[in-house]
C-alpha cells in the first residue's frame, strides 16, 4: 500500500482513566512519536520513565501464535549462605509462559550467571527462547529450553556490531530476526532459523527501526527508514527472499514523518503514526488500496498516550470491523482501549492487576487475551471480550458531521475507482487527493 491523502473524523472519545467515568473529549492532544533510531515497543511507554520511578523491566514478548510469552524476571539471590543478609539480592533470569493451555504457567529457565537486564528474549512457537545477550562488542545469541530440573542452553553464534535489536517474532514461529542500524545502511540478520548460526539477509539503505511482518510466511518486512542526510522517516517494505528488495510503503505527505505500528496479513489492515496532520496522530488504512488513510478523531483522546498493540485476525477481506486493543497511558496509570475502523468511539476497559502492559493476544472470535503477574498469581490471563459498537457493521453518512472518524477532512471529491493493487505496485504519482 502507498497511502496517498488524509482524512480525519470527529467522533467523540473518553480521555479519562476507565474508573473516572467518561467525558467527552474537546480538545485536541499531540501524540508524542518515539524518534527513529528508537528501539520499537518500547516497555516504558510513551511518555517514558518519570523522575524518580523503579527501572523499567524488559519487555514482556508473545509470540507469533500466541502460545507462549518469555521475558526477564527479577529472583531474590544469596551469593554466600555465610554471608547472611549481606549477600542477598535480586538477578535477572529468563521466564517462559505457555499461554494456550487450559491453565497458563511459567517455567523459569536460570543459568548460572544472572542475566544483564539490557538483553533481549524472544519465545519462538516450539516453546525455545532465544536470547541476545551483548558481551564486549558483540551481540551472542542463544536457545535456553527446560531440560528436567535444569535449563538448556544452545549457542547459536554472535554478530559483531555496535548495536542490534530483536524484531517481533517471525509469523513462521522458528526463525528469529535483528536489525543492525548504522549511519548509512541498516542490516537484516537471521539469528536463529538459519543452517550457519546468524546470517545478513539484506542491506537497507539508510536507518531503520521498528518492524512489521505483512504477511503469514515471513518474507515481507516493514520497516520505517530515514535516508542518509536527514529527512523525513517513511515505512518501506524490505522483500527478504529478494535480497532485501525496498519497495515504498507510505507517502501519505512528501515531508510528513510516516511509521507503520502493526499490519494484520488476514484483513490488510494497517496502524499508521503520521505527522501529516501537522502533528502526530494515528491512523488506519489497507494494504494494497489505494484509499486515503483516516485520523479517527477518537484515536486522540485529552491527557493521555494512545498505542495500538494487538490487531484482531481473521477477518479475511473484512478490515473495517477487525478490532484493534490499545494501550491507553496516562496519569493513573495504563489500561485497554478497544477499537474497531467501522465504529464510533474509543472503548476504555481496566486492565487486570499486574498487566503486562501492551501485551495481550486477539482471538479470532473476538476475546482479547491479556498476561499478567502479581499478588497471588505468578502467571496469568485475563480474558476481555471485545465490545460491541452501537451500531455494528453500519457505516455512517458522509456528511461532515457523521462523527465517526471516516469522512475526509477537506469537502468531498470522487475519488477514481481503483482495484487494490499487490504490494510494491501500488503507483506513487497520478492518483487524486481530497482537498
Amino acid at each position: 500500500m502507498t497511502a496517498c491523502a488524509i482524512e480525519n473524523g470527529t467522533a467523540e472519545a473518553t480521555g479519562a482513566a476507565p474508573d473516572a467515568g467518561s467525558t467527552a473529549n474537546t480538545g485536541e492532544t499531540v501524540l508524542e512519536d518515539s524518534a527513529p533510531d528508537d528501539p520499537p515497543d518500547d516497555p516504558g511507554g510513551p511518555g517514558g520513565a518519570s523522575p524518580g520511578a523503579p527501572p523499567v523491566a524488559p519487555a514482556f514478548t508473545i509470540s507469533a501464535d500466541g502460545s507462549y510469552a518469555a521475558r526477564l524476571a527479577l529472583a531474590g539471590v544469596t551469593a554466600d549462605p555465610s554471608e547472611g543478609a549481606g549477600g542477598a539480592g535480586e538477578a535477572w533470569f529468563v521466564e517462559r509462559w505457555t499461554l494456550d493451555g487450559h491453565e497458563p504457567y511459567a517455567v523459569p529457565l536460570p543459568l548460572d550467571q544472572p542475566e544483564e537486564p539490557d538483553s533481549e528474549v524472544l519465545p519462538l512457537a516450539d516453546g525455545r527462547v532465544l536470547i541476545r545477550r551483548r558481551v564486549a562488542d558483540r551481540h551472542a545469541v542463544s536457545l535456553l529450553y527446560p531440560t528436567g530440573p535444569g535449563t538448556g542452553e544452545l549457542p547459536l553464534g554472535a554478530v559483531e556490531c555496535a548495536e542490534l535489536t530483536l524484531l517481533p517474532p517471525s509469523p513462521d514461529g522458528v526463525s528469529a530476526y535483528a536489525l543492525s542500524a548504522g549511519p548509512r545502511a541498516t542490516s537484516v540478520w537471521l539469528v536463529a532459523g538459519g543452517a550457519f548460526g546468524p546470517e545478513l539477509v539484506a542491506e537497507v539503505p539508510g536507518r531503520c527501526s521498528g518492524g512489521v511482518w505483512l504477511d503469514r510466511a515471513g518474507r515481507m518486512l516493514a520497516l520505517d527508514r530515514e535516508m542518509p542526510g536527514g529527512g523525513p522517516v517513511k515505512a518501506v517494505a524490505v522483500d527478504l527472499e529478494r535480497g532485501g528488495e525496498v519497495t515504498p510503503l507510505l507517502q501519505i505527505a512528501p515531508d510528513s514523518n510516516d511509521r507503520l505500528l502493526l499490519a494484520d496479513p488476514d484483513s490488510g489492515l494497517l496502524l499508521i503514526r503520521s505527522d501529516a496532520p501537522g502533528h502526530d496522530r494515528l491512523g488506519w488504512g489497507v494494504l494494497g488500496s489505494c484509499l486515503p488513510v483516516r485520523f479517527p478523531e477518537c484515536l486522540r483522546p485529552a491527557d493521555v498516550a494512545v498505542t495500538p498493540f494487538a490487531v484482531q485476525p481473521g477477518q479475511m477481506l473484512m478490515p473495517e470491523s477487525c478490532a484493534v486493543a490499545l494501550r491507553i497511558d496516562g496519569s493513573a496509570g495504563s489500561w485497554v482501549g478497544v477499537w474497531r475502523p467501522a465504529g464510533r468511539r474509543l472503548h476504555q476497559l481496566a486492565a487486570p492487576e499486574g498487566w503486562q502492559a501492551g501485551r495481550g493476544v486477539w482471538t479470532r472470535d473476538g476475546v482479547l487475551r491479556l498476561p499478567y503477574a502479581g499478588g497471588d498469581v505468578a502467571c496469568g490471563v485475563a480474558l476481555l471480550e471485545a465490545p460491541a459498537d452501537e451500531e455494528p457493521g453500519a457505516w455512517p453518512s458522509s456528511g461532515c458531521g457523521a462523527g465517526s472518524g471516516m469522512q475526509p477532512s477537506a469537502g468531498a471529491v470522487p475519488l477514481p475507482v481503483c482495484k487494490p493493487v499487490p504490494l510494491g505496485q501500488a503507483p506513487l504519482t497520478g492518483r487524486m487527493v481530497p482537498g
